[in-house]
């Protein structure tokens, strides 16, 4: 199985899309998405220097563009890619990316959304001065004993051995001056303390747009940042993406999700690095493909063919599906039971896992047209559930 991820902020280096512009066709397009944003991404992606593009409000955009320009240059046939890939997922603002390139919002939704949470992140990390260290190595246990401790937040849990704390930059000085044992910090060249309670005004003025965007239901399986379960409604995946931006990545969770589907090939989009190497460290077995520069499109094409399958989640417009968000044991609700028809958010059951009970709902209802799957059954991150035709559609 093959996921594609999009990284987040701090994965962008001057200069990184020189290479990439020579391409008239991907110039074009950048273009285009630097007009919906407003933001000269051709220039800060050519002739910009690191502090420049350090902004949220010039990083963000520039992240987001060039994951959903470089999707086409890989796959110049869109709908190709929901044959091939098994997942979707984006660290941070690189969930935006994700989400379009799963259907789920247009590229011109993406960069407006981005354009505006740049902005809304910035001004709040304004506020305050704030800033984010990563913290390498060290016990997991007295890593994050630590960062409470000192007042910080666990904004971005990567997996074994890499975590990234932010909050005020007096309380990541206490914490250079007393860090956790056997652990190396370095900090992150950001602008502030994101996905914490810093980012709070941010995410208040991103939900009030977010209101006016039609969604539709994701093409791919996306996993979430929040808690590392796939979400196959479209308005949830908005909300999670808003809601995210004052709240930790779970990127660990996201990578146990990964394995729970089988994943065998992760290829990460341009500016690509950070995430392969924490799949390198943390997925031991798994294939990596970090995609830097167009001259590698050929061979992360044939990565694509090596390792894709098609998603399980199939899309017609005359029926609707339920799917499993995370890997557990299903116990099927007494009031879907035997049902023919459901209302609208009506629980059809529970996903057991080892971590707890997740609620599954039938958001949008309609006549039951087949279970496929049992009181009991075993189920997989993504696994259709059950299969509705909404009420209305002939």
């Amino acid at each position: 199985m093959l996921v594609i991820v999009a990284p987040g902020q701090g994965a962008q280096s001057p200069g990184f899309l020189t290479p990439w512009l020579e391409d008239r066709t991907f110039a074009s397009r950048l273009q285009w998405l630097s007009t919906v944003a407003g933001v000269d991404l051709v220039h800060h992606g050519t002739e910009s220097d690191a502090e420049t593009i350090r902004d949220t409000r010039i990083a963000q955009p520039l992240l987001v563009a060039t994951g959903l320009v470089a999707a086409l240059e890989l796959f110049p046939h869109p709908a190709d890619a929901f044959t091939k890939i098994g997942a979707v997922a984006g660290h941070s603002v690189g969930e935006l990316t994700a989400a379009a390139g799963a259907r789920v919002i247009t590229a011109e939704q993406a960069m407006v959304l981005v354009r505006e949470r740049g902005n809304a992140m910035a001004e709040a990390a304004a506020a305050t001065p704030t800033g984010m260290t990563a913290v390498l190595g060290g016990e997991r246990d007295d890593v994050l004993a630590t960062l409470d401790k000192h007042g910080l937040t666990a904004a971005n849990d990567n997996g074994p051995g890499q975590v990234v704390a932010a909050g005020t930059l007096e309380q990541l000085e206490a914490l250079a001056a007393e860090p956790p044992t056997k652990a190396r910090l370095t900090p992150l060249s950001v602008a502030g303390a994101f996905h914490t309670e810093h980012m709070a005004p941010a995410v208040g003025h991103l939900a009030g747009l977010a209101r006016s965007v039609s969604v539709h239901d994701p093409r791919t399986p996306v996993i979430s940042n929040r808690d590392g379960t796939v979400v196959h409604d479209g308005q949830d995946v908005l909300a999670r993406i808003v809601g995210q931006i004052a709240t930790p990545v779970r990127w660990d969770l996201c990578l146990e999700t990964m394995t729970d589907l089988g994943v065998t090939g992760i290829l990460e989009m341009p500016p690509a690095g950070t995430l392969t190497g924490i799949a390198k460290r943390a997925l031991k077995g798994v294939e990596t493909f970090a995609l830097k520069t167009p001259d590698q499109l050929d061979d992360a094409r044939a990565f694509v063919d090596k390792h894709g399958e098609a998603s399980s989640i199939d899309v017609t417009p005359t029926w609707r599906m339920v799917v499993s968000p995370a890997k557990g044991t299903f116990h099927q609700s007494a009031e879907a039971a035997g049902q023919d028809l459901l209302a609208p958010g009506t629980t059809i059951g529970e996903i057991a896992t080892s971590r707890d009970r997740s609620r599954i709902v039938a958001l949008h209802g309609g006549q039951v047209v087949e279970w496929l799957v049992e009181d009991g059954d075993l189920v997989s991150p993504g696994q259709p559930l059950l299969r509705l035709h909404p009420e209305g559609v002939s």
